[in-house]
């Protein structure tokens, strides 16, 4: 259960950087920050719920790993953010590393 915990998180840990990003681009300012505060809210309850099955320093490091792949990825998908293989190959090691990190676990 922990580990679906920590794959929530850091699920959730997207939700706050599209927040912002969405206060910023729609008119819609309150509602981004408010999808920003409950992002982090979650976030923080779902790692601290992993964290008691999951070492500290391998939960934190695939929460914060899902989050940047992820948001990378929302950046390009949704924002038009620019891309290069530099870019891709860079995510990719993130998402190896968080795979490694289970495999190991």
């Amino acid at each position: 259960m922990a580990w679906l915990y920590l794959v929530l998180a850091g699920v959730s840990e997207i939700g706050w950087p599209l927040g912002l990003k969405l206060s910023q681009t729609t008119k819609n300012v309150g509602g981004g920050i408010a999808l920003a505060v409950i992002s982090m809210a979650l976030s923080g309850i779902l790692l601290w719920l992993a964290q008691k099955e999951i070492p500290i320093g391998t939960a934190y490091a695939v929460w914060t790993g899902i989050g940047a792949a992820g948001t990378f990825l929302i950046g390009i998908l949704i924002f038009g953010d620019a891309q290069s293989l530099g870019k891709w190959f860079s995510v990719a090691l993130i998402i190896g590393g968080v795979i490694g990190l289970k495999m190991a676990h």
